[in-house]
């Protein structure tokens, strides 16, 4: 060791101290930030699939609705129920995309916790240190 690190008043250890402190706590903030935007753009992204969803139904409904009614009633079965197995089938496909959607935008999964482990791991570590002396 150096006469310098092994003069130094606590004064001075304190000012590093907490000058590293400062330091961890600013890179867990930019990480917090960095964390929620990536999982705001997931939202949405999120969002955009919901929105495709209610637009492909829609979409479906019109077009394809009519084209496989007439396919079924064609084919010898009675219109209501052509229309019926239609419909059922477009809104389980609807339903499907619309829980994916949904469960994608749960509060949990816009949580930073990458972030929140980070602080976890810091805070143990600091009172280790400040334990151990």
């Amino acid at each position: 060791m150096s006469d310098d690190n092994t003069n130094k008043s606590a004064g001075n250890l304190l000012t590093d101290a907490m000058s590293n402190v400062s330091g961890l706590v600013r890179s867990e903030v930019d990480l917090a930030r960095a964390e929620i935007s990536e999982n705001v753009n997931q939202a949405g992204v999120a969002i955009g699939m919901i929105a495709g969803a209610a637009i492909i139904a829609l979409v479906a409904l019109n077009v394809l609705a009519a084209a496989l009614v007439a396919a079924l009633t064609g084919a010898g079965l009675d219109a209501g129920w052509s229309a019926l197995i239609v419909g059922a089938a477009l809104g389980v496909i609807a339903f499907v995309l619309i829980n994916k959607g949904t469960n994608d935008l749960k509060l949990s999964s816009l949580a930073p916790t990458r972030t929140v482990k980070n602080v976890q791991r810091d805070a143990a570590a600091v009172k280790e240190a400040y334990d151990d002396k």
